[in-house]
Order: C-alpha cells, then structure tokens, then sequence
C-alpha cells in the first residue's frame, strides 16, 4: 500500500508515529513550517528524518511542483490529518483509492471549523472520531470509519484532543487491513443532517460574566492548552484564563455579575460572580491579582 501522508498539528504527529510504528509508513510527508497559525502546531520533520522519509514543507500543497510531486509515486492513498486548507481537485484525484481525510465530530453533525473548541463550548456530551474519504466540500465525504467520544464534565481541550488521537489509533487498527487489501466500505454522509460551524474569532474567546457560570466553564475548558486560552479584561489589560471552577453563591444572589468576592493569595485563586453562579479562576496570567470588590469585564 503506497501512500503519502499530510498534516502539521500534534494529532498529525502521532498518527504519523503510529502508522509507521504498524509498518505503514509513507513514501512522502507534506507539512508545512511554524507560521503561529495552528497552536498545536508539531513538526514532523525530526520524526521523517529519523525513519529516513521524504519529506516537504510547503504551505500550500495545491502548487504546481507539489502535484507533480504526488503524481510521479504511484499512490494507492493520501492521508490528510491536521490540515485546515483544502485540496484541489487534482490533487483528489491522483491517488487510486482517495484521500483519506480526518474531523474528530460526528459527520454529517458539525463539519467545519474547530470542532474540539465547539463541542466543549457547547457544552456537548458526545462527539465523534470520524475518517472520511476527501471530496471537494469541506468534511462532505464518503464516512470509511465513526466511532463514539464521550464528553465528560471533567473534559477539557486537553482531555478530549487526547481521546480523539487514542480512539483514532484503535480505529485505524480497525480498518488499515481492509485498506490494505482494498476492501473498504464508503458510506455517504446524508447532507440534510449536516451543519457547519463557523471559524472562531477572538471574541468568541472574551469571557463575559453577564453569561451563566456553565458557559463560563465551558468556554474556559474549549479553549485551554492546547489551544490559546479563553481571556478576561482587567483594568484594560486582556488576561489569558486557563482554568476555572463553577462555585454555589449562597448568599451572593444580589451582587452583580463581574464584581470580585473573594482573593485568596496562598492559592492564587479569585472568585468572581456570574449571572448565576460563581467562578473561581484556578489557572490564569494576572500578574497582580484583583482586589475584592473590583469589577471585570
């Protein structure tokens, strides 16, 4: 089975490290350099060196040169993981059997952009691990392997990204076989179940204590490590927020939402009341924390 593999993000990473640690290792890799785009940004370029693997950095795979490139191997496959931009049609079409492409939701649900920062934001209690032939749309193909991804209220970016590279490491156990002798079931997605979501902004990443404390929680966990971090206003200054903990308010019904009730300097922790609840922030990069009675934006 003679494939060519793509990809620049961490999950990139490791199912690169699986595919060749099972024996499938790829004739060429595709990456592209650090450009701050991606912050779970990995480089695979020690892992080709050190399996002797060819490998180009090219930001852009739809080139003249880098479709030449594919076409000159003879590829039964392309494996596209951890690469937002889409492939042109020429390129879809150079290897026998497709490319296989990857979006850890459950398809047709939630295609589109940042699909781990939605599910945890929307306070999901399910996701999926899906494989999927390449087709011109984004995330639109035939499904070649689905499987389950509970969401637990503990869950966090973190969390949830390892699950999907452990689920998609059994998965791909599951079907290289079948992909190897050519003996893969396509289904087709059925479009009128599907949605988009869209490309998050920097706003969708303010935390507002207007908001309940659950979509507080959830905006905190969608977006930490790996991921850029949720951020507050203080004194005009953003500050990135890394963790944070729903609190019971028992006495605190009155007070208005973003005013500080408590400072605990020997934790570095800071409770804050929400529209409903509080939160206590747990992670975070105040240099100095707020004092009680303070307000945040």
């Amino acid at each position: 089975m003679r494939h060519a593999y793509i990809g620049t993000v961490k999950f990139s990473y490791e199912i690169l490290k699986y595919l060749i640690e099972k024996g499938y290792k790829p004739v060429l890799v595709i990456t592209q350099k650090n450009k701050g785009i991606n912050a779970d940004y990995t480089d695979l370029e020690p892992l080709c060196v050190s399996y002797n693997i060819e490998i180009i950095k090219e930001d852009n795979v739809n080139t003249v040169d880098v479709i030449a490139k594919l076409k000159s191997l003879d590829l039964d496959y392309i494996f596209c993981f951890g690469w937002s931009k889409l492939l042109k049609k020429e390129i879809l079409e150079i290897p026998k059997h497709g490319v296989i492409g990857y979006h850890p939701a459950a398809l047709p649900k939630n295609r589109g952009r940042h699909p781990l920062i939605w599910a945890l934001v929307l306070g999901l209690e399910e996701t999926a691990s899906t494989f999927f032939f390449m087709d011109e749309g984004a995330d639109s193909g035939d499904i070649l392997s689905q499987k389950k991804i509970e969401i637990k209220y503990e869950d966090d970016a973190m969390s949830l990204y390892n699950k999907t590279i452990e689920i998609a490491q059994k998965q791909l156990e599951e079907f290289l076989p079948d992909l190897e002798k050519f003996s893969y079931k396509r289904i087709p997605q059925d479009h009128s179940k599907s949605n988009y979501w869209r490309k998050r902004t920097k706003e969708d990443g303010k935390i507002d204590f207007r908001m309940c404390s659950r979509a507080i929680y959830n905006l905190v966990r969608g977006l930490t490590r790996p991921y850029v971090g949720a951020h507050l206003i203080y004194n005009g200054n953003e500050i990135k927020i890394w963790k944070v903990k729903e609190l019971d308010c028992v006495g605190f019904e009155n007070i208005e939402p973003g005013k500080v009730i408590d400072v605990n300097p020997s934790r570095n922790s800071i409770v804050i009341k929400a529209y409903d609840k509080c939160i206590e922030i747990i992670e975070h990069e105040f240099e100095t924390l707020p004092k009680i009675g303070d307000y945040i934006s």
